[in-house]
């Protein structure tokens, strides 16, 4: 007599895990999942899920772990003769920076450090300063007329850097309509151009880094509670006290964000230093550039560019814990 599967206390339906069966291959058992509509089975989810990890896990390989890895490496070797690396670990690169040279202790470096950091920073005061009514402008659009002057505000940033800092030139020479003025005002002689000067620098970099300040702060605007601005208003609160107690607390992550993608960048630039204040003007990023370019030294531009990153990383930690203990009153 042949027993039921009902009577040998067996399920006539296979048991089902995850809108999954079961199917018997080779002997085992391998269970079906239904996976976002996909029938599959654990070990090929395993498997794509794996796939996705190493696809990023490489590209950070890749394109950072490995690279500064090496710039360590070479951080930490010396010089030669005819500027070919030495494998050879010495602290001498770091010792230079510091100012400590062959015969007598010098701060040149360590202005220059000072200086990109002063300049990065006065950048980001002066973007964020200016994109913060203009987030304010365009999210007060209409949204149709929102996209046009993004556009305007992005259009600029699609342009080469060197492009743009030749404008600039071109707008601050001697002919041009800033000089005559400046030269009508007493601040510069006749026949003279604006550039090089430091003042010059600071309003090419400002005006290369706006669109990282304003984006980020737009996004932020255009979510505004005015309710809360409103109630704030209700309470016959302070112009000051709704700015920073309504408005500042919302807009703080775009801020947050806008000063990071202002501040990086500007701490290594190179291009627009150069081309607008000469050598009255050199930040750190140029002095990597010559390290890297006619001196050929190397392990001395792989000291600065760690030292460069060193206070990045500073600058970021200090914001962070700034922005987690910050109370606007």
């Amino acid at each position: 007599m042949i027993e039921s599967p009902e009577q040998r206390g067996e399920s006539p339906i296979p048991e089902h895990g995850s809108g999954g069966g079961a199917r018997r291959r080779g002997g085992g058992v391998s269970r079906l999942l239904i996976w976002y509509g996909e029938l599959t089975t654990q070990r090929r989810l395993s498997l794509r899920g794996v796939a996705f990890i190493l696809v990023p896990m490489a590209w950070l390989v890749g394109f950072l772990i490995l690279p500064s890895a090496a710039l360590v490496a070479v951080g930490f070797a010396e010089r030669g003769a005819y500027g070919e690396i030495r494998w050879s670990f010495t602290l001498e690169n770091f010792r230079r920076l510091l100012g400590f040279g062959l015969f007598d202790w010098s701060a040149d470096y360590l202005w220059i450090l000072g200086r990109s950091v002063w300049v990065a920073l006065v950048t980001t005061v002066f973007a964020v300063v200016v994109s913060y009514p203009l987030a304010f402008f365009i999210a007060s659009r209409p949204p149709r007329r929102r996209y046009l002057w993004l556009a305007l505000v992005v259009i600029p940033f699609c342009t080469n850097m060197v492009i743009r800092t030749y404008a600039w030139m071109l707008l601050f020479s001697q002919h041009m309509p800033f000089a005559r003025l400046a030269h009508l005002l007493g601040l510069i002689r006749a026949e003279t151009s604006l550039y090089p000067s430091v003042w010059a620098v600071y309003v090419g970099m400002v005006s290369s880094f706006l669109p990282f300040a304003t984006l980020p702060l737009y996004t932020s605007v255009e979510r505004l509670d005015w309710s809360i601005v409103e109630a704030a208003e209700d309470l016959y609160a302070s112009k000051r006290r709704i700015f920073f107690q309504a408005i500042l607390p919302q807009t703080f992550p775009g801020l947050t964000v806008a000063v990071i993608l202002t501040f990086i960048p500007a701490m290594g630039v190179f291009v627009v230093p150069d081309m607008l204040g000469g050598a009255k003007t050199m930040l750190v990023g140029n002095l990597i550039q010559q390290q890297f370019g006619a001196s050929r030294d190397w392990p001395f531009g792989a000291a600065v560019s760690l030292a460069l990153m060193v206070l990045t990383l500073a600058g970021l930690f200090w914001l962070r814990r700034r922005g987690e203990g910050a109370e606007w009153v």
